[in-house]
């Protein structure tokens, strides 16, 4: 068996246009911690205690133009892991009345037959996100 090289994800860097949307929608709404940033950049770094994201400030906001992953080389979408359906059914109870949160499929199998249960939304900001249960 080949050794492997890598250990995993250290941190994701996503690049928003409203630091302060962003903040709201991690830390306020899931629960994240601020964990640091680069005033400067700027940025802030956000964490669940298992997946660290960087989230960066577009320089230009009003002329960022969104990532569309039907054309795009890039993150299609993020997706964060829930501890079973009832944590599922709470995420989305919370996340779908969120401001500026747009439901691109509402919770059901991740395909056909599957155990694995998810949804996916856009955040304020168009970033795709996805909730999903283990893999059953």
């Amino acid at each position: 068996m080949t050794e492997k090289l890598t250990r995993g994800v250290h941190h994701i860097g996503l690049t928003v246009p409203d630091l302060d949307q962003a903040r709201a929608f991690f830390c306020g709404l899931l629960g994240f911690d601020e964990v640091g940033g680069v005033p400067d950049y700027p940025s802030i770094f956000v964490s669940d205690g298992r997946i660290l994201l960087t989230l960066w400030r577009a320089a230009d906001p009003l002329t960022a133009r969104a990532f569309d992953r039907r054309a795009n080389i890039g993150l299609h979408h993020l997706s964060l892991a829930v501890a079973d359906d009832d944590a599922l059914q709470a995420v989305w109870e919370k996340i779908r009345a969120h401001p500026g949160v747009v439901v691109d499929a509402a919770p059901g199998p991740i395909r056909p037959g599957s155990a694995t249960r998810h949804f996916l939304i856009f955040i304020p900001g168009g970033i795709r996100i996805e909730f999903a249960t283990p893999f059953g």
